[in-house]
């Protein structure tokens, strides 16, 4: 099962485990998070997020989901890209998150493509006559 780290800021990670927790009624096992506050020192956490990404591998591979690309969190995760096995989609959003715990069995580039996909796709306009809709856990 692919491991899934947050990196965000502040306690926004912390915000959507809670709702995943809410929809899914436990939190996965498989699902951490990283916060970044303005006062961190991002050396210091990004060597805590590799000790993360260590704790969740268990051989495939982890998905890093941050919230804004260029911010803070997105540079760490980017870093930790480096790593072998270890992949980032920046926009977290709670569609994109329910999806990929729901297909964390499936290979960390199908994964990425599910998390790309539950977020854009999950972006619809909720006006009565809006014919679109989503289904978070596709």
């Amino acid at each position: 099962m692919t491991g899934i780290m947050l990196v965000t800021h502040n306690t926004l990670g912390d915000a959507l485990v809670d709702c995943a927790r809410h929809v899914f009624g436990a939190a996965p096992a498989n699902v951490m998070v990283l916060s970044v506050h303005a006062s961190d020192n991002t050396e210091r956490l990004e060597k805590e997020g590799r000790q993360v990404v260590a704790h969740l591998d268990r051989g495939d591979g982890v998905l890093l989901l941050a919230d804004m690309f260029g911010a803070t969190p997105s540079n760490i995760a980017a870093r930790l890209c480096e790593l072998p096995n270890v992949a980032g989609v920046a926009g977290v959003n709670l569609p994109m998150l329910l999806r990929v715990i729901t297909n964390a069995d499936k290979p960390l580039h199908e994964l990425v493509q599910i998390a790309l996909d539950g977020g854009r796709d999950c972006i619809v306009s909720i006006t009565h006559d809006s014919p679109e809709s989503c289904h978070a856990a596709k």
